[in-house]
């Protein structure tokens, strides 16, 4: 059974991990929730709940207005070809989580080890980062160094790597006739 925002945060609590927790309406989408992370300090996220070919499942934090070059990203995160995204009931069977409410927080319910955290190096650039409690109506602040001892307390190596930016195509050069 997955755990409440309240257990979460408990088991912060537990673990000496101070948190700024923060309510308002629900939001699911970066943009959606531009209004609510003006008021609330530090950094944000957007999540991405992948595969990989092999099966194997990873959830690639990031700062909220990163652009993700998902082409590309396998490659940053040892994935095997091209990822693309779990399905709603990997999510609720893997993180307990719904779409919409995607959080590094839900490797708390991910007891089996099989999802791979992956933390993006331009949001780790920040002291204070910020993630949904597993409900998109709450908004936890920790500080970045708190973030990967949670992870590890849960059983989880994050990693932290600089994900690659989309390549930026050049326009083709105008053709004049001579």
């Amino acid at each position: 059974m997955p755990l409440s925002p309240q257990e979460l945060l408990a088991t912060l609590d537990r673990l000496g991990i101070p948190a700024e927790t923060f309510e308002h309406e629900p939001v699911f989408t970066v943009a959606e929730s531009r209004p609510v992370k003006a008021r609330i300090p530090g950094a944000h996220s957007k999540n991405l709940f992948v595969k990989d070919k092999k099966g194997r499942f990873f959830l690639i934090t990031a700062k909220d207005e990163t652009a993700i070059d998902l082409k590309r990203v396998h490659e940053a995160i040892g994935a095997s070809g091209r990822l693309s995204f779990g399905s709603a009931e990997q999510l609720r069977e893997f993180l307990g989580v719904e779409p919409g409410s995607v959080t590094p927080f839900a490797i708390i319910n991910d007891t089996e080890g099989r999802v791979t955290l992956i933390l993006d190096a331009n949001l780790m650039d920040h002291e204070r980062v910020n993630f949904h409690p597993l409900v998109n109506s709450m908004t936890t602040g920790v500080s970045r160094d708190d973030l990967v001892r949670f992870a590890k307390a849960t059983g989880h190596e994050p990693r932290i790597i600089r994900l690659p930016a989309p390549a930026v195509q050049e326009e083709e050069p105008e053709r004049v006739a001579v």
